[in-house]
């Protein structure tokens, strides 16, 4: 196939060709589908047209790889900066922008100085009053919105380990899923958000709490959080094109608290009747009973667009769904992780290299988005130091003419030291 007929998306267009598709189709309306997308009704309408006339190729921007044309200049970023610095230190982005304009004649925007201030860490974003919460409504199309969480719980009653469930439920339709782990971490978070997507496709976003598997504890800036400190999955749902929302409280997502209690009953007294005792008996049995468990408690959703991304044929969705880390190609071409040396065997051609951990236990080590081949090497053993024995320490017991102990007046604490 020529390059020119190949049509290169990203995630988010992707995302974006499935609600423009539905929107053409009458499955939901143009302000849904604005909503979703976070634009207008008039760019819905946009994309539209160009969808109608060009088809997939309409969506992709004609200006990719090229630098804005409104960007502003680094000259005048550090003028504007050297002139706050100098005489405006601690004012807010707002005045600090009234006063470049008044009297240093630097026209900047002040939600623009407020990005550049932050930048340079001379300005604090300030927390907002929580507003007051009400009950919010179901979602109104299946796979708008997916909540997720992990229930530690006895589901085995003493008949085996102790394991979690990994569910997940549709906010608009109450669909369940779910898939037993041992425990609550990144890879079988991974793991069961994988067999969603096989199963339904990519969700537009995920609700979920703020286990430090989900999102970074560390106390950091509010910035710094957001560009930076991402945790492994939220990073990975990212890069799929995923929205992450965290809830503040457990009742915020109320929906997946309450299906755990219902589970949580149901069952375990079903796997009881089974006498399932181990993982992988619980998984086959869940295969069963959650379709009879939808069947009997899903409701219908209030559109009928399903707005899940079915994955495109060729996608590896490994590459994302997986724990990455960055490390540095040594001068010999080899690379450490947890304590194991690894020796590439092809030029890297880069001075970082990504290592991939992916959910098989296997590991592929790619630069510049190439797989490269190594081998798993033992490293040098350096030799133990030899650890000297200290010698006892002598207890010098001074004689009762000793000059120190002439010193101490009372005459049985001098006989007493010269025992």
């Amino acid at each position: 196939m020529p390059e020119r007929d190949i049509i290169r998306m990203s995630m988010r267009e992707l995302k974006r060709l499935k609600l423009v598709q539905e929107a053409i189709g009458k499955q939901v309306t143009q302000k849904t589908a604005a909503e979703l997308m976070g634009i207008s009704e008039r760019q819905v309408r946009r994309l539209v047209k160009a969808v109608r006339k060009e088809g997939e190729r309409g969506l992709v921007h004609r200006s990719r790889g090229k630098p804005s044309n409104n960007r502003i200049s680094e000259k005048l970023r550090a003028k504007a900066i050297s002139a706050y610095k100098g005489s405006y230190m601690g004012f807010g982005p707002t005045l600090a922008s009234e006063k470049l304009r008044e009297r240093e004649r630097i026209t900047v925007s002040e939600e623009t100085m407020r990005k550049w201030l932050l930048q340079e860490g001379l300005w604090e974003k300030k927390r907002r009053r929580s507003p007051h919460r009400r009950c919010r409504e179901r979602k109104e199309c299946f796979g708008e919105m997916v909540q997720m969480d992990g229930s530690h719980h006895d589901w085995l009653e003493g008949r085996g380990p102790e394991l979690v469930l990994m569910g997940y439920i549709d906010d608009a339709t109450g669909n369940t899923l779910g898939k037993f782990h041992d425990y609550e971490g990144t890879i079988p978070a991974m793991d069961s958000f994988k067999d969603y997507v096989k199963k339904y496709g990519l969700p537009q976003s995920v609700y979920l709490d703020q286990h430090s598997t989900y999102k970074v504890t560390t106390q950091a800036k509010e910035e710094e959080r957001e560009q930076i400190l991402l945790s492994q999955f939220e990073r990975a749902l990212r890069e799929l094109g995923v929205k992450v929302i965290h809830a503040n409280s457990p009742q915020a997502k109320g929906r997946v608290e309450r299906l755990f209690g219902t589970l949580q009953d149901r069952l375990v007294k079903e796997m009881r009747l089974k006498g399932i005792r181990t993982k992988e008996e619980g998984n086959v049995f869940l295969g069963r009973y959650l379709p009879a468990f939808n069947k009997k408690f899903r409701v219908p959703a209030a559109k009928k667009a399903d707005l899940h991304i079915t994955v495109p044929k060729g996608f590896d969705l490994d590459d994302s769904l997986c724990i990455k880390t960055n490390r540095v190609a040594r001068k010999d071409n080899t690379v450490s992780l947890n304590g194991k040396l690894f020796q590439i065997q092809e030029p890297v051609g880069a001075l970082y290299v990504e290592i991939q951990e992916r959910l098989n236990g296997a590991l592929v080590i790619k630069a510049n988005g190439k797989s490269l081949k190594y081998t798993g090497i033992k490293p040098i053993a350096r030799p133990k130091r030899k650890q000297t024995k200290s010698k006892a320490r002598q207890v010098v017991v001074p004689k009762p003419n000793h000059p120190w102990l002439q010193g101490i007046k009372s005459v049985r604490l001098r006989q007493a030291y010269a025992k």
